[in-house]
């Protein structure tokens, strides 16, 4: 999912995970068996779907969070 972002966005993996969760090496630890928490990861899906890069497909089998609106005050 985020290489298929970076790969869209022509940058690294390292720069995605330092966008998406503000540390570069914490989707190289992902990809070797890591772990990360629930809340983080439904973060980090939303900031993907809100800053997909436009022309790119969404990649098959991956659902897709919604937008996010804000409350009305």
């Amino acid at each position: 999912m985020a290489d298929t972002f970076a790969q869209a966005r022509g940058i690294g993996r390292k720069r995605v995970s330092t966008l998406v969760l503000n540390r570069g090496s914490k989707l190289d630890d992902i990809a070797a068996g890591g772990d990360l928490a629930t809340g983080t990861f439904e973060r980090a899906m939303l900031w993907l779907s809100e800053n997909w890069p436009e022309g790119a497909e969404w990649p098959a089998g991956v659902p897709r969070p919604a937008f996010q609106t804000e409350a009305a005050e």
